[in-house]
């Protein structure tokens, strides 16, 4: 019935044909230096070789991306990020393409009982209704590849998202061409045993290379996103022993000489890392193929090749498959030299070749409409076609304060109608009674200093940390006149009980009676739920504890629509931290006893909340504008988003890694 209404609707329609002129006037504008293959239903020709280092095409790998709800193939930061990379590579027509899954179920659907337990529901994806497309040959054949298991094959299908000028094939194993446990493959993001995730990096690594060449697809630069697509290296070393008689040294070479590894995490239980004897089920043919030995190839993964107990590291054999290796972040760079210290004996951790690329977001998915009308045009067309200085977004100070409080007033009041209408009376929504309900939609205020809080419920983020006193933090939020409401979102992972014992605890608080309507759990966190947060909020609240944030995006994301952080000063908070825009905690600990610190970390954070934020929020002039709170937007805009968009990301990259890489594979290959 909508439907039949829109088709009626002439003023829909005059705004639909914009959208799709504009759409179209974008994909006219794709470069001839993109996979110019791509799109041609006759796959197999493999595109041209570059003949200079400034010539380059970019193979990305990634076990999930993030590009929109439709598509449930993320579950945080680092899929977001992928999801935005492919983006980026899009506008500045970048060629690359991404490798990934295409999951049945994805991440889970976040629900709650009555007392607040987080329940993992799994709704499966219909296939037909997402933005993805069988991949077929000339012959409307499905496009498929193989991957040798133990006793069998398992058969791959390639499915193709078009995201913008970029493609990113996503593999899918679930079909009546496999037996039921290697359909369920791809069923879940980082669901099952700890055999299925080998499984799954197989086919994203081992099959995601064999896709590409089936598709015709040489790329000329490898890049590892986290070491869930490590097996890449041991399929490209495969290809030049088979195809080319190189020895297995000189294949690792030449792997090594275009391969680069970007580490997104900073805690060495965060890496993947699988028991010999269950790698001997696996790839126990490896070495004949690759004309080594098993020793050989357990060098590749581990410090140790003789301990049985040692497991094979995937990021230990990225680091060694790959000539780059880069953090997230400047500080994170510094973390990975010590944590993978190890692999270069008789050198310093400062003598480590590992270097960094701080993670951005991308300016167009995230900036709220209201400020891209308004920031737009000021920084002008070549802003526009993605090949400009970031000193443009020093045109915000050109905005008079009327319009930028304007946007953010809007923005906040946008947020809470969201809540208000997620808060309706409805059987999927059972965390809060109804009578609950009805008070926390008459209590929210569209006036209110409105801070948020929305990521991966993981310990080391910390969300209890405001809740170290309670008393003092009801003393802040409901002083008169000056009122302070929280918005908190976030999943924590199915096997992660602490993390949700902390979400549990957070809902609690939230239906005390001081508290009831000032702070507030939103449910299933997802990129719908991001957007209006990170564009409605006043403040941004990140507390992980030091050193463990590898980058954190979120924050970034919110400095886009001039929302200040209140942070930690840890991962790229660490570089975006500028005076009158935005608010620290210290980055080094003062306690070695953590209980200790997160005491003093909890007072420090309700002193700058009360005698600094509040205060400047509701300090206004005559006109009603809080002066001083639109200097530190502006800040923040010119200041700081100006240098955390993927658009700095991506020029980084090339800067630092592609093109030397690109120039150092040239000459290995031509010599």
């Amino acid at each position: 019935q909508l439907y039949r209404k829109l088709e009626k609707d002439s003023s829909f329609l005059r705004r639909l044909e914009n959208v799709y002129a504009q759409f179209e006037e974008y994909m006219d504008a794709k470069s001839p230096r993109m996979f110019t293959h791509l799109g041609n239903p006759d796959y197999g020709q493999p595109a041209p070789p570059h003949t200079s280092p400034d010539d380059y095409k970019i193979a990305y790998f990634s076990m999930e991306y993030g590009l929109h709800t439709s598509l449930k193939i993320y579950s945080g930061g680092l899929g977001i990020l992928a999801g935005d990379y492919l983006k980026e590579a899009s506008d500045k027509n970048v060629p690359m393409v991404g490798v990934g899954l295409l999951y049945r179920y994805g991440y889970f659907t976040q629900k709650f009982t009555l007392n607040g337990a987080q329940i993992a529901q799994y709704d499966e994806q219909d296939f037909t209704q997402i933005p993805a497309q069988p991949v077929r040959d000339h012959n409307n054949e499905w496009q498929t590849i193989m991957v040798a298991m133990p006793g069998r094959n398992v058969y791959v299908r390639i499915w193709r998202v078009n995201v913008g000028r970029t493609e990113l094939y996503l593999l899918d194993t679930d079909f009546e061409a496999n037996i039921p446990e290697d359909r369920s493959i791809t069923h879940q993001l980082y669901g099952g045993s700890w055999e299925n995730r080998l499984k799954q990096e197989l086919i994203l690594g081992t099959g995601g290379i064999r896709a590409l060449r089936k598709l015709g697809i040489e790329a000329d630069i490898y890049h590892c996103n986290e070491g869930h697509a490590a097996f890449i290296g041991l399929e490209r070393i495969r290809e030049y022993v088979a195809h080319h008689n190189l020895s297995f040294a000189e294949a690792l070479e030449v792997t090594r000489a275009s391969s680069l590894f970007t580490t997104h995490t900073p805690v060495p239980a965060g890496h993947d890392a699988f028991d010999e004897t269950l790698l001997r089920t696996y790839i126990s043919h490896y070495p004949d193929r690759l004309k080594t030995t098993w020793d050989e190839l357990m060098k590749l993964g581990k410090v140790n090749f003789n301990d049985p107990n040692e497991k094979f590291s995937m990021s230990h054999l990225a680091c060694n498959c790959s000539q780059e290796v880069n953090g997230v972040s400047w500080l994170h760079g510094e973390i990975s030299r010590d944590m993978f210290k190890d692999l270069w004996a008789g050198y310093y951790p400062e003598e480590s070749h590992i270097g960094y690329v701080t993670n951005g977001v991308h300016y167009e998915t995230w900036t709220s409409g209201a400020w891209k009308e308004l920031l737009d045009p000021l920084f002008g067309a070549d802003f526009k076609n993605h090949n400009y200085d970031k000193k443009c977004f020093e045109k915000v100070y050109e905005i008079n304060d009327e319009k930028v409080w304007d946007v953010r007033s809007k923005l906040r009041g946008r947020l809470v109608k969201e809540i208000c209408y997620r808060f309706g009376i409805n059987k999927e929504l059972n965390y809060y009674s109804p009578s609950q309900l009805v008070e926390i939609r008459e209590t929210l205020n569209e006036n209110a200093l409105t801070i948020g809080f929305a990521r991966r419920f993981a310990t080391y983020k910390r969300a209890h940390l405001l809740f170290k006193n309670l008393e003092r933090l009801n003393d802040i939020i409901n002083k008169q006149n000056m009122p302070v409401q929280f918005v908190f979102a976030g999943k924590a992972h199915p096997n992660d009980k602490p993390g949700q014992d902390l979400i549990k605890m957070i809902i609690e608080i939230s239906k005390r009676p001081e508290f009831l309507g000032k702070i507030v759990f939103l449910q299933n966190y997802d990129i719908r739920i991001a957007r209006k947060m990170i564009q409605g909020v006043d403040i941004w609240l990140n507390t992980p504890t030091r050193p463990l944030e590898a980058s954190g995006t979120s924050g970034e994301k919110a400095v886009m629509n001039g929302i200040m952080n209140l942070s930690v000063l840890d991962g790229w908070w660490v570089e975006g931290y500028r005076e009158n825009a935005g608010w620290a905690l210290p980055m080094e600990s003062a306690y070695e006893d953590s209980n200790s610190q997160d005491e003093l970390d909890a007072e420090t954070l309700y002193s700058i909340i009360e005698n600094e934020i509040v205060p400047a929020f509701y300090e206004r002039d005559k006109n009603g504008l809080p002066k001083s709170w639109i200097d530190m937007i502006k800040n923040t805009i010119a200041k700081v988003a100006s240098n955390f968009t993927t658009h700095r990301m991506l020029q980084d990259y090339q800067d630092r890694f592609y093109g030397k890489l690109c120039q150092r594979h040239l000459d290995l290959v031509s010599s």
